[in-house]
């Protein structure tokens, strides 16, 4: 004999968990102009967007550094996924969310707090945000940073450019780096 859980029980199983906080990591992959993404938050905040939606990719690296209990539950994020989608939409120019930054290194938070202060619409440099942390010869160190943002869009690393205002590289691709300036006017 085969017992088959519904969708639909699956979802509440799912949605208790959460609601019950029974998860330390809580995760879903949504839909998005730039592609799907993986959505992750714990008790403290959101812990992860990604470009890389695979879950498998992500719950080993999730469990070490939040805790073993990680579980898909579109509850855990959806503020974040409205949020999303309404900055998508153009309906929102900031986000109101909290963060949970654990296990980043305090040259990368000090970087990424620094980044959170890069107003919608607006482009700075690497050299700019170096200067900003306190270390203006560390232009390529804070580029390491932006290419290892726990949490781009939110952590806007798509609004730091070359010295010469070039498009360099980003997580999700130029096409989605430059796709999300002219979505905030930044490009024209």
């Amino acid at each position: 004999m085969t017992d088959t859980v519904t969708p639909e029980l699956d979802r509440r199983f799912r949605d208790a968990a959460a609601a019950a906080g029974l998860l330390d990591v809580g995760f879903d992959v949504i839909e998005s102009p730039v592609g799907p993404l993986l959505v992750a938050a714990t008790d403290r905040g959101l812990a992860r967007i990604s470009y890389s939606a695979e879950p498998e990719l992500h719950l080993e690296q999730l469990a070490r550094a939040y805790g073993p209990r990680v579980l898909r539950s579109a509850r855990s994020v959806a503020s974040v996924h409205r949020q999303l989608d309404e900055y998508f939409e153009g309906r929102r120019d900031e986000f109101a969310v909290d963060l949970d930054l654990r296990g980043t290194a305090p040259f990368a938070r000090h970087v990424l707090e620094e980044l959170a202060h890069v107003p919608y619409g607006q482009t700075t440099t690497y050299g700019t945000l170096a200067d900003k942390v306190g270390a203006p010869r560390a232009a390529r160190a804070v580029g390491t940073v932006m290419n290892r943002n726990p949490i781009p869009i939110v952590l806007p690393c798509h609004r730091v450019v070359g010295a010469n205002g070039s498009l360099t590289g980003y997580g999700g691709g130029l096409h989605v780096k430059e796709h999300l300036l002219r979505l905030e006017g930044a490009l024209l």
